[in-house]
């Protein structure tokens, strides 16, 4: 309630950010604190207590408590993990084809609308900052931002290589194909947590010249940014407005910056600490989709689950809470082992 506080937008959605999460664990403490007076209750009644009735009730109740206790713990020790910091984080989802031409275009079409079908399932606002198509409207390359809360802390775990196993429709003898596609997740930043030095910047703007924009824009509003240092280029157009191209291209530009950072600091954390931090090479599949077969297969937890249809329809809670309790389950082992 400090006006200070209250007066300074940023720093009031953060404390309120602490709060929730602070109670979140709060909330399990006093559950698992009546649990454990339940469970001294029916103790005293088994011990105390004559009547068998009454005895085989309270050893009931013990044994439903007792189970409910652990379940508690487990949920309080997951809680006070440490918090990735991005995790309440908007994203930046960008998918692009890798090896397989058109069959892999083909694929990020499909990955596209599988990602777009779960955000609007979960609630949250999607929205495309810039998109590459085909003559025929698969993808090439598309950027997606993402908005709601900890929008990062689900999504983080879909980035790297998936590959997918098909027969094309244009393959005459029926072979099986193999083509990938990258999915990048990172994190949208504020301007305190990534500084580009505008003499690093290489800026040009353009207006779009392919054949399905020629009526659509005919002015410079396409925006190119080129990072000396880093050599990255970011190219947005989808806005008919330049001022706004050039802002999202800025964004986008340091969110990769920062991806770029957050990888180099959980590479040394894993030189230092050896196996004992979960890392995944962004050159290796994590998915393999084999349509033939019925079968999509996670590498990272070595499971196979069937129904692709319905998993490109935006079906991706199971697969989602799975990669979250994995890694919840290795950092608090992670946890352990140092203590």
């Amino acid at each position: 309630m400090d006006p200070n506080i209250m007066n300074d937008m940023k720093k009031y959605i953060s404390i309120n950010k602490e709060i929730s999460n602070l109670k979140e664990v709060y909330d399990l403490a006093v559950s698992y604190r009546k649990c454990k007076t339940q469970i001294t209750e029916a103790k005293e009644i088994i011990n105390n207590e004559s009547d068998e009735e009454m005895i085989d009730m309270a050893q009931e109740e013990l044994s439903l408590t007792k189970k409910k206790a652990e379940d508690l713990e487990k949920r309080i020790k997951v809680a006070l993990l440490p918090k990735d910091p991005n995790d309440d984080k908007n994203i930046y989802l960008e998918i692009r084809p890798a090896a397989g031409w058109d069959e892999a275009w083909l694929f990020a079409w499909e990955l596209l609308k599988m990602y777009l079908w779960y955000a609007d399932k979960k609630g949250w606002k999607a929205e495309i900052v810039d998109e590459q198509m085909s003559d025929i409207w698969w993808v090439k390359e598309v950027i997606v931002k993402i908005s709601w809360n900890s929008v990062y802390s689900l999504m983080k775990f879909e980035s790297w290589v998936h590959r997918v196993q098909r027969v094309p429709e244009t393959e005459s003898q029926w072979r099986v194909h193999t083509s990938t596609v990258t999915v990048a997740i990172m994190p949208e930043v504020e301007d305190v947590d990534v500084v580009i030095d505008p003499k690093d910047i290489e800026l040009d703007t353009y207006a779009a010249s392919s054949a399905w924009w020629q009526n659509a824009n005919k002015n410079q509003t396409w925006v190119r940014i080129h990072h000396r240092p880093s050599w990255l280029i970011v190219t947005i157009g989808d806005s008919k407005s330049q001022l706004q191209n050039k802002e999202r291209a800025f964004q986008v530009l340091k969110s990769r910056l920062y991806q770029i950072e957050l990888e180099k600091k959980i590479k040394q954390e894993k030189e230092t600490r050896g196996n004992q931090i979960w890392t995944w090479d962004r050159s290796e599949k994590i998915r393999t989709y084999n349509f033939p077969q019925d079968r999509i297969t996670d590498h990272r937890i070595h499971e196979s689950r069937s129904n692709i249809p319905v998993v490109l329809t935006w079906e991706l809670d199971d697969i989602m809470e799975k990669m979250v309790l994995e890694n919840q389950t290795r950092l608090l082992q992670e946890t352990m082992d140092l203590k």
